[in-house]
């Protein structure tokens, strides 16, 4: 077992989402998909906005590598504005989704965030998301707005805190090994299969 952190602004957990179900599959690991939200850690941290707006030199290195790595996945590249982007509601209808439809509603967020720069906290995007993963908008919208997602929420993030994580994407193997980054993917995967 592999849990996959994530956070929905973030540009390498974009990466990851689209790589880690085909990596995981080809060294049989399985994945659980956990949103949180990366905001509340960088708070906790001093940071008031990502590191990559507080370093410019860091966030022109992001946007180039992120360039090359879409170019390898054939995916089109298109900076939100603002970025970061406001993921919460984002986090909150994942986790009112079942399981198993997370990770397609996953996906298509960050498709219409990072290549076609849509607001993925709009009620527009959220609903094509929800429909593209082939689940009812309004039953998880509904659900999305609960005190019981709310706080499933709240709860995901502070676990993430608990585990160290304290960036996205994160993956925790079931013995506690963290790695951080989509260009861990595969080194977190070895690890959970057991192999060092």
């Amino acid at each position: 077992m592999l849990d996959f952190w994530y956070e929905f602004a973030s540009t390498y957990s974009f990466l990851a989402a689209e790589r880690v179900e085909a990596v995981a599959r080809e060294r049989g690991v399985t994945v659980r998909w956990r949103p949180f939200l990366l905001g509340a850690i960088f708070k906790a941290q001093g940071y008031t906005t990502s590191p990559f707006n507080m370093y410019p030199v860091k966030g022109r290195y992001m946007w180039r590598d992120m360039e090359r790595w879409c170019d390898r996945l054939g995916l089109p590249l298109v900076r939100p504005d603002p970025f970061p982007q406001n993921g919460l509601p984002a986090a909150r209808v994942a986790l009112a989704l079942p399981e198993d439809v997370r990770p397609d509603f996953t996906k298509v967020i960050y498709r219409l965030q990072f290549c076609e720069g849509r607001a993925i906290d709009a009620e527009d995007t959220l609903r094509e998301a929800v429909a593209a993963a082939g689940f009812g908008y309004e039953t998880a919208l509904v659900a999305a707005k609960t005190d019981l997602v709310k706080d499933a929420l709240r709860k995901e993030t502070a676990e993430a805190e608990r585990l160290g994580i304290f960036g996205a994407p994160a993956f925790v193997t079931h013995d506690g090994e963290l790695f951080w980054g989509n260009d861990r993917l595969e080194e977190a995967c070895d690890w959970a299969r057991g192999r060092r």
